[in-house]
């Protein structure tokens, strides 16, 4: 994305693999919630995540050593213009998909053209972004772009590739179980169940496999993914040896429930692995598109009153820091005190439009951990006052009496979420202000999400170390009226539109650094969320048979690390 790659035109692997690394053994993971289709590319349906990942294949290939930065894989060689306005891709003549047909030039423009009018809403911002799209030689596809958008060039080769012919007389749009995508993936679905797994297989004719892109790389023969009820049900299933692998999120219960036989006879282990990137966002959101959570002091009420503190203390024993902005842990987050410098010269021309705190600084409240938290407590009733509401016979109501309610919308599953939200509606008790909560399956919840019919919800937003056009889904004024996107708070600032405008067109790191210190503060000022806490280190228990390399990318345990470049050795 800035400067020059870091590996050379003629790397031999990854810097982060073991070349060596065996093949064989299976990797079995769990997951909360069902599934009823195995097509992650269209908008229909609950699919396994993982499968956008595992079971496909784009043009580029991502470095997780580097901010930004990508490889040949489908593609064999890039050329871009001067100002990325265009890009060119040649493809290897040696890319096969699965069933051994040949990956064409009319493969990929077919699969760019449906995504983009067709697919998922995650690729149609980038298909309306294309000016033209042409074949310019026998293995050449060309890309000009309608916008001036550096990042283009390299999102443009992160899009899966399909087959046309698997999709000829068939409807794409359609969700089936039956209608499995053919792609050139290393892995192909073997088995399932609905509801239950999916079970993939490394294709012994993957024809990659002598990518220095894939050396050390995609070593199991099988990939598992259980399904369950709850967190419960997973982490049993994990203690049995159903599962051999379980991410653990819950600090204090990674130091005081990992006691069972398999972990003291050491044929599970723990693995705490490090990473440099940002925090995102992890906590419940507000939705502004709902009348009662429009006004700012309203939302900043609930953030005295969340006594996040005492929360931390209760699930955690406070062993994870608070998220304190949306890239905190990197240098991309916004500084404390006074905008400065560049920064306020980007903020300076909307500063009638932004809410306090954007300019002069913004934090977090703090309380003092007490159950009671008086302090904040006074502070949100005060504040709710000033919004126009106030406590009458016990009840916080507004000027014509109608009294102040809520709704917590939460996915089953996740008993801590739920346990976060108990201690927040008792806390709001005290405020007279009645919170509910309402736990829903995946689809019912999915399905009210994308239609934005919630008060207020438990989200997680990632956060990269080269924030660009993902930034438009989450936070612009299009996003905020776009069934599906990922705007769940609705906010709509002409100032977060242009400082997203300044990431996707810096030219260096410093420019990117200042438009995203800048985008943080009109976040965090906004005051949308309840942050929860960061974690700052990947928690993995496991097979002792599971192995890693010694080197850890910038990214750390990234979502598809294991499946990556972990491998099975018999110890």
């Amino acid at each position: 994305m800035y400067g020059e790659p870091v590996l050379p035109p003629d790397f031999v692997s990854l810097p982060y693999v073991n070349i060596d690394a065996p093949k064989g053994g299976v990797i079995a993971a769990g997951e909360v919630g069902s599934f009823d289709s195995l097509n992650p590319f269209i908008q229909k349906g609950r699919v396994p995540w993982q499968l956008r990942f595992l079971g496909v294949e784009s043009l580029m290939g991502r470095n997780w050593d580097e901010p930004f930065s990508l490889y040949g894989l489908l593609a064999e060689s890039i050329e871009v213009g001067r100002n990325r306005e265009w890009v060119e891709f040649t493809l290897r003549d040696e890319a096969r998909f699965s069933d051994g047909s040949p990956v064409t030039v009319e493969d990929v423009m077919w699969s760019y053209e449906t995504l983009g009018t067709k697919g998922h809403g995650r690729y149609r911002g980038l298909w309306g972004k294309i000016g033209s799209m042409e074949q310019t030689g026998p293995n050449k596809v060309k890309f000009t772009f309608n916008v001036e958008d550096r990042e283009l060039a390299l999102i443009v080769g992160m899009r899966p590739i399909l087959k046309k012919a698997q999709w000829e007389g068939v409807d794409f749009e359609t969700s089936r179980l039956d209608q499995i995508p053919i792609t050139s993936s290393p892995y192909v679905v073997d088995d399932y169940e609905a509801g239950r797994f999916v079970t993939l297989k490394r294709n012994p004719d993957y024809w990659g496999n002598n990518l220095p892109f894939r050396r050390g790389t995609m070593n199991f023969d099988e990939i598992r993914m259980e399904f369950f009820g709850d967190e419960t049900a997973m982490f049993e299933a994990f203690k049995a040896g159903i599962l051999n692998t379980n991410r653990e999120f819950n600090i204090e219960k990674w130091r005081t429930q990992y006691d069972f036989p398999a972990l003291d006879a050491g044929e599970v282990v723990k693995s705490i692995i490090p990473h440099a990137r940002p925090s995102g966002m992890t906590g419940f959101v507000m939705n502004t598109r709902r009348e009662k959570f429009k006004d700012w002091r309203v939302r900043e009420a609930m953030l005295h009153a969340f006594n996040f503190e005492y929360i931390n203390e209760t699930v955690t024993r406070s062993g994870q820091p608070r998220i304190t902005s949306y890239f905190s842990n990197s240098a991309l987050s916004m500084q404390p005190g006074e905008a400065e410098g560049k920064v306020k010269d980007l903020l300076e021309p909307f500063k009638a439009d932004l809410l306090p705190g954007t300019l002069e600084g913004y934090e977090l409240p703090v309380s003092d951990g007490s159950v009671r938290n008086r302090k904040g407590i006074r502070k949100a009733i005060a504040l709710m006052n000033e919004a126009g509401f106030s406590i009458q016979n016990g009840i916080m109501q507004d000027s014509d009496g109608t009294p102040f309610t809520f709704e917590i919308l939460l996915r089953k599953g996740s008993s801590e979420d739920g346990s976060i939200a108990d201690i927040f509606v008792e806390t709001l008790d005290r405020m007279g202000i009645e919170a509910s909560v309402q736990v829903l399956d995946s689809a019912a919840y999915r399905g009210r999400i994308n239609e934005f019919d919630f008060d207020m919800t438990r989200t997680r937003r990632g956060a990269s170390l080269s924030p660009g056009n993902e930034q438009y889904k989450n936070w612009s004024s299009n996003a905020a009226g776009a069934e599906g996107s990922n705007n769940l708070s609705g906010m709509q600032s002409k100032a977060a539109d242009a400082m997203i405008g300044k990431l996707v067109t810096a030219t260096n790191e410093e420019e990117l650094i200042v438009a995203a210190r800048a985008l943080d503060r009109i976040i965090m000022a906004g005051r949308y969320y309840l942050p929860f806490y960061n974690f700052t280190d990947g928690r993995l228990a496991h097979a002792k048979e599971l192995s890693y390399p010694e080197r850890i990318p910038v990214y750390g345990d990234w979502i598809t690390w294991q499946s990556d470049v972990w491998w099975w050795e018999d110890k």
